[in-house]
C-alpha cells in the first residue's frame, strides 16, 4: 500500500508534466542559490519522472518536461528516501550507466526527497551541473531548506484537494439521498447511480447486483449497456469474485489493485476484470441480503476513510431504494391482478358498440376505487335484453378502496339482477342502505344506468349519486350534459329519495360515462374540463370508439395521475 499511497498523494497534489508557477519558482531559487545551470522539481510517477518545476533543461526535454525512468536519478531518491549527492555521476556505480548523463548532461547531482504529510517520497528537488562539482555544506543546507519549503507547498496542495474532496463527498451524499429517493424502478436506480459518479477521477464502473436463489444478477440499463454487463451478467453464489465474497460474508470487500485480485480471487475473476481493463474494486453488501453495490476503477485505487464512509452511506441509500422498489413491484403485481379481475369484459350487444378505458393513479397503489361495468339484464317481456351500465368512484385511491369498490359493484349487480324490474335509482338506494349497515368507508359516487331497446332506438334510464354528469352526443354532433343528480352514497337513511331520469337515444348517439380522474386537474376548474371533454366528444364522436377514447385521454399517461380514470362509451348503431 506504500506505493499506492505515494501515487495517490501525487494525484492529490495535481502536478504533472506541465509548468506550474509555484514549482518553477522553487527551481529558480535552487538555480540562483546554488549557482547551477539546471534545477528541477522532479516527481516520480509509475513509469516516468515529470518536471512541474524546471530551469535550464535543453530541448527536447524542456518542451516535454518529462523523461523515462532510464534518465532518472530521482527514482533513487524515492527508493531510498534519502538525499542523493554526487560530485560526478559517472563515477558512481548507481548512476554511471544512466542515459541522463549523455542525453541531459547530468554530471554533478544533488537531490533531496520531497515528502507528503504521511512520509511518502513524491520526488526530489535537485540541482544539476554539467561538470564535476564538489557540493559545499552551505549549498546543501540551502537545498535542504528549499526542499522543506517545497514539501510544505506540496502538503498544502494535497490537504486542499482533500478538503475539496470532502466537500464533494458531502455534496455526493446529499445528491444521492435526493436522486435515489426519487428512483422509480431497478433500472432507474442504476441510471441515477451512474449519473452520480461521473468525472475524470470517478470509478470506471458502478454496478448493482441483486440476489436470487441462483446467485447475483446484474441490473442493466437497456439504454446504456456497458461491456462488463455483456461479459459477466450473472454470478453463481460460490464464484470466487469480489462481489460474491461480499455477498456470502456480508461485509465490505475492497480490492486495491490487480495483485490483490490475483492473490485473493479466481482466475475467472482475474480474466473478467482484465478483459474490461479494471484493476480495483469496492463491493458493499446491501441490507437484508438483497445484493451488492460495486465500484470499479481502471487503475490501482487508494480507499481513504472518508471515501469509504461516503460510499458505504450511498450503499445504504441504494438499499432503501431497492427495498422500496421491490415492495412496490410486489404491490403492483398484486394490484394489477386485482384490477384485471375487477374490470368488466364488455358484452356484445346487437345495436350497440361499446369501449372502455381504465388508467390507474400513478402515485398510489396502481389500483383504486374507480370502476366501470356493463352487463345484460334478461327480461322475459322484451325481445332483446336490457343493458345495465355503471361507473363509480369509491372515496380513496388504494387497495382498500379497490376492495370496497368490488363489494359495491357486486351489490349494484345483485340489486339489478335480483330485481330486473327495479330502476337504477332503486338499485342505488339498496347500496345506500348497505353503506348504512356495513363498514364500507366514507362513501362513493356512481352513475347507474339502464338501456332498453326500443325499435332502432334505445331508452336510457339513469340515476346519478353525486357523480360527474354523463355526456350525450346526438347524431348531429351536439353534446349535452345530463346534469340531474342526487346525493352520493353515504348510508343516510333520512336522505332525500333517489330519482330516475330518461332520455331517448337515436342511432348515431354516443353516451359517455366517466370518473372524475378524466376531468379533474389541479390547474383547471372541473366545469371547464367537462366542457373541454364535451368539445372533444363533439369533434371526435364519429370516429371508431378506440380512437375516441384515445382523444379523450390524450396526455393523461404523460403526467403523474393523482386519481384513477374509468371511462365507458356506448354508441347506438341502429342495427339489431
Amino acid at each position: 500500500m506504500g506505493e499506492l499511497g505515494r501515487l495517490e498523494a501525487l494525484r492529490l497534489a495535481g502536478l504533472t508534466a506541465a509548468a506550474d508557477p509555484g514549482m518553477d519558482r522553487f527551481a529558480r531559487l535552487v538555480s540562483r542559490f546554488l549557482h547551477v545551470p539546471v534545477a528541477l522539481v522532479s516527481l516520480l510517477e509509475t513509469d516516468r519522472q515529470v518536471f512541474p518545476g524546471m530551469v535550464g533543461l535543453a530541448e527536447p526535454w524542456a518542451g516535454r518536461r518529462r523523461t523515462p525512468l532510464s534518465h532518472s536519478f530521482c527514482q533513487h531518491v524515492v527508493a531510498s528516501g534519502r538525499p542523493l549527492i554526487l560530485d560526478d555521476a559517472r563515477q558512481n556505480p548507481l548512476t554511471c550507466y544512466s542515459l541522463a548523463i549523455p542525453d541531459l548532461q547530468v554530471i554533478a547531482y544533488a537531490g533531496m526527497p520531497l515528502t507528503d504529510a504521511d512520509g511518502h517520497v513524491l520526488g526530489s528537488l535537485c540541482a544539476i551541473d554539467h561538470v564535476p562539482r564538489k557540493w559545499t555544506e552551505d549549498e546543501l543546507q540551502d537545498l535542504g531548506d528549499l526542499t522543506a519549503a517545497c514539501s510544505v507547498e506540496l502538503r498544502l496542495r494535497i490537504a486542499s484537494e482533500r478538503i475539496r474532496q470532502d466537500r464533494d463527498h458531502a455534496g455526493l451524499l446529499l445528491r444521492s439521498s435526493v436522486e435515489l429517493g426519487h428512483s422509480r424502478d431497478l433500472t432507474d436506480i442504476t441510471r441515477r447511480l451512474r449519473r452520480l459518479f461521473r468525472g475524470p477521477a470517478e470509478p470506471s464502473y458502478v454496478g448493482l447486483l441483486l440476489a436470487d436463489h441462483r446467485g447475483l444478477w446484474r441490473v442493466v440499463d437497456p439504454e446504456n449497456v456497458l461491456p462488463v454487463e455483456t461479459v459477466i451478467d450473472r454470478l453463481e453464489m460460490d464464484a470466487a469474485f469480489p462481489s460474491t465474497r461480499a455477498m456470502r460474508e456480508q461485509r465490505t470487500v475492497f480490492v486495491p489493485d490487480r495483485d490483490a485480485l490475483v492473490a485473493g480471487f479466481s482466475p475467472e475473476a482475474v480474466a473478467g476484470y482484465d478483459s474490461l481493463g479494471l484493476h480495483s474494486a469496492l463491493c458493499v453488501p446491501l441490507s437484508r441480503g438483497r445484493g451488492v453495490l460495486m465500484w470499479c476503477w481502471d487503475a490501482a485505487h487508494i480507499l481513504e476513510v472518508t471515501e469509504e464512509a461516503v460510499l458505504t452511506a450511498v450503499a445504504g441509500y441504494v438499499s432503501q431504494a431497492v427495498e422500496r422498489t421491490l415492495f412496490v413491484e410486489v404491490r403492483l403485481s398484486t394490484a394489477e391482478q386485482l384490477q384485471a379481475a375487477m374490470l368488466t369484459e364488455l358484452p356484445t350487444v346487437p345495436g350497440l358498440d361499446m369501449a372502455a378505458l381504465y388508467l390507474s393513479a400513478t402515485d398510489q397503489d396502481m389500483v383504486g376505487g374507480d370502476w366501470y361495468d356493463a352487463y345484460l339484464l334478461p327480461h322475459p317481456a322484451a325481445d332483446r335484453a336490457a343493458l345495465m351500465l355503471s361507473v363509480g368512484d369509491i372515496i380513496g385511491h388504494d387497495v382498500q378502496a379497490a376492495a370496497v369498490m368490488g363489494q359495491v359493484r357486486s351489490m349494484l349487480r345483485q340489486a339489478s339482477l335480483g330485481h330486473p324490474a327495479h330502476s337504477p335509482a332503486a338499485a342505488l338506494d339498496s347500496v345506500d342502505q348497505a353503506f348504512d349497515a356495513l363498514p364500507l368507508g366514507p362513501g362513493a359516487t356512481a352513475v347507474h344506468a339502464r338501456l332498453d331497446p326500443h325499435g332502432d332506438r334505445w331508452r336510457l334510464t339513469w340515476s346519478n349519486a353525486g357523480h360527474p354528469p354523463p355526456l350525450l352526443r346526438t347524431p348531429d354532433g351536439r353534446v349535452s350534459t345530463l346534469g340531474e343528480h342526487d346525493l352520493l352514497l353515504l348510508g343516510s337513511r333520512d336522505g332525500p329519495a333517489r330519482h330516475d331520469h330518461t332520455h331517448e337515444l337515436l342511432p348515431g348517439s354516443v353516451l359517455l360515462l366517466y370518473t372524475d380522474g378524466l376531468v379533474e386537474r389541479r390547474d383547471n376548474d372541473i366545469d371547464v374540463s367537462i366542457r373541454q371533454t364535451a368539445s372533444t366528444l363533439s369533434a371526435e364522436g364519429d370516429r371508431p370508439l378506440p380512437h375516441l377514447l384515445e382523444a379523450l385521454s390524450l396526455g393523461l399517461e404523460d403526467v403523474p395521475q393523482r386519481d384513477d380514470v374509468a371511462v365507458l362509451v356506448v354508441r347506438v348503431t341502429g342495427g339489431s
